[in-house]
């Protein structure tokens, strides 16, 4: 099996893995927002962005490559990290004490693990409707992060294609992909994996937001670092008769 340096820890990898998947199975956390195991990366929120032989780039598009030095725990690194945090809490509305997605949250469980203190820019406090015309689920549109993955789950999971993202730059936005805009006048269900992926609070189930209370919850008692290397895809060890 080939292999490349993450920090100087030498890192198995087979013929296809990305570094950021080559490192995760292999017990080494990289920080990423967008990334998710069961879609092929797309490299939108650079927060797995290391240097590969000396280059910046995104730890979840890199090919994984023999011999490859790759540096991700660098203070420089985790400073770059820690202003692309600061950047998405400014961008949208993310008031962690009230909001239901607190303790299941990946952006707030990366400003934890990267010891994000400060606000670092002003808050653009976006005026985007909620739409509570579902039953059964709220969005919040104000939380968006743009990393795609209910678009990506709703057309390539549930064959349904409720999402999508509209508009250009500091415009660009999540919308219903149904011709009223709202999300009741489509096929969308509670049990779709649009609804189960979003990293923030986003897509929500009502009813249901605080029967976990805060404090006993996925992040609450174990930083994201930990949880990622539980949840990252290995390879079944064979046992020997």
């Amino acid at each position: 099996m080939n292999s490349f340096l993450l920090d100087g820890a030498e890192i198995p990898f087979e013929p296809g893995q990305t570094v950021i998947q080559a490192a995760l199975a292999a017990g080494h956390y990289i920080p990423h927002l967008c990334y998710h195991p069961e879609f092929v990366p797309h490299g939108s929120c650079k927060l797995c962005t290391v240097r590969a032989d000396g280059r910046p780039t995104a730890a979840c598009t890199l090919p994984a490559q023999a011999g490859l030095k790759v540096e991700s725990e660098t203070e420089e690194l985790n400073d770059l990290r820690r202003t692309l945090v600061q950047m998405l809490f400014a961008e949208g509305n993310h008031f962690c004490p009230s909001c239901e997605k607190s303790g299941n949250c990946v952006l707030q469980a990366l400003g934890y693990d990267l010891g994000v203190m400060t606000a670092g820019f002003r808050h653009f406090f976006l005026d985007r409707p909620v739409d509570a015309s579902h039953p059964d689920i709220l969005l919040d549109f104000n939380r968006c992060v743009l990393c795609k993955l209910c678009v990506r789950a709703s057309e390539e999971v549930d064959g349904k294609g409720v999402f999508s993202l509209a508009g250009r730059g500091i415009q660009r936005r999540l919308i219903v992909s149904a011709e009223s805009g709202r999300l009741a006048d489509t096929d969308i269900a509670v049990t779709d994996k649009a609804v189960e992926v979003c990293p923030v609070g986003v897509i929500l189930r009502k009813r249901v937001g605080f029967r976990v209370p805060i404090g006993r919850r996925r992040f609450d008692a174990r930083p994201i670092s930990a949880q990622a290397l539980e949840d990252a895809p290995r390879k079944p060890e064979h046992k020997h008769e």
